[in-house]
Formats: C-alpha cells, structure tokens, sequence
C-alpha cells in the first residue's frame, strides 16, 4: 500500500467516478482502475461497488476510508513541516461550537504570538465534529456546552473518542431584550413566557439527536415556520 493509492481513493471517494477521478488526477483511467484493484486485493477487501452511475462505498470501504483519510492528513502534515519547502511551522487549531467567548480567546492567544512561527485555525462547526476533529488530531482544543441534560451522553462519546473534557466556567442561562421590550421589566423568565417568540437553533446535519444540539433546552416543543 502507498500513499499514492490511499490519494487515489480518496479522490474517487470524493468524486464517486472513476472518470472524474482519474481526471483530477491528471492519470489514465484504466491506470486508476489497475491501481485500485491491486489495493483492494492486498488489503482483502472490496472497497467500491461500481454501478452505471459510477461508484458508491461498501460497508468495507466505509470503515477503510475513515483510517484511509486520518493516516494521508498526518501524511500531509508530515509533508508541510519536514519535506522539502516545508514551513517548520508550529500548528495550533481549535474547534468549537458558536462561542464567541472561544472565539475572543483565540484572537487573545494569537495576538501574544510570532505568526512567523505558528500556523493557527479556529473552526466553528457542528457538535459531532468538534469531536471528530480533536480525536483526529486536526485540532488540539474542542469547545463544547455539557448540561445535567447530555452529560451522560456527550461523556460516551468523549470515551469512545478517547478524549478528555475538562470544565472552563459553569454559566446560567440569559435572555438580553431590548429596553423597551415588553419582557424587559421582568427580573425572572419561564419558557413559557418566550413561547410565543422566534427560536433559532444551529443546525447538526445528520447528528439530530437533542444530546447534540447547542441550545439550552433542546427538548421543548416549537413551532416550526
């Protein structure tokens, strides 16, 4: 197995054709082919079901593109900080949920260092992929909401992911209104009292369960629009 075959499936996983694989590849497409029956006879397994609309992953390839695509990202970092014209760039990445305290922290981290020297990134993204991008070492830090709610569950995930969560700060829950709101007068509010407002919540792809969501009470009933 080499790199350049895990490249070249990656690439067809991507494009899910052989054809516009092996033009992205800028290689023949009976050479694609060639190289992707020599991987799937070696590693003994059946990576694509070629159909008359191009190709779709197996159960196989499912699991073998997920260690496919982790082992070619470290090969890729490897590549940046040692090969030939590499940075020799310190990298530091963060992926958190819609934080914008996270997001301040970072800057102030930033601010305080040699950009000459470090590589940084910050990724606001979905809560299942805070997850996955720290198990796969794309980013050091996740930043995640834990409640009484989902405790339990997001703690399965952490151990499955082989991860540690350590707490920040424990925060209350607030309602900012405008002065002149009819609400503003109010020194405690029930959900009940809000019902009738618009709630906006971020979306989690495929990832719909409540022990996922970002909000603070995932479970109550709004009306959709």
């Amino acid at each position: 197995m080499t790199f350049v075959q895990l490249k070249y499936i990656l690439t067809i996983a991507e494009t899910k054709s052989l054809n516009k694989a092996a033009e992205q590849l800028y290689v023949s497409q009976p050479s694609l082919t060639n190289a992707l029956k020599e991987l799937e006879k070696e590693v003994g397994i059946t990576i694509f079901f070629r159909t008359g609309r191009g190709v779709t992953l197996t159960n196989d390839g499912v699991e073998f593109l997920t260690y496919a695509r982790e082992l070619y990202r470290e090969y890729e970092q490897l590549l940046q900080r040692y090969g030939e014209g590499g940075s020799y760039k310190k990298k530091f990445a963060v992926s958190t949920q819609h934080y914008s305290f996270a997001v301040k922290a970072f800057v102030d981290v930033a601010k305080k260092l040699d950009m000459s020297k470090y590589e940084l990134a910050i990724r606001e993204t979905k809560t299942i992929e805070v997850i996955q991008e720290v198990s796969t070492m794309k980013s050091e830090i996740g930043v995640l909401y834990l409640s009484e709610f989902n405790r339990k569950s997001m703690e399965k995930l952490f151990k499955s992911a082989n991860l540690e969560f350590h707490p920040l700060i424990s925060c209350k829950a607030y309602v900012y209104l405008w002065k002149g709101h009819p609400l503003a007068e109010e020194s405690f509010l029930t959900m009940e009292q809000l019902e009738k407002y618009p709630c906006l919540s971020f979306e989690q792809g495929d990832n719909s369960s409540f022990y996922l969501a970002e909000e603070l009470l995932p479970t109550i009933q709004v009306e959709r629009t």
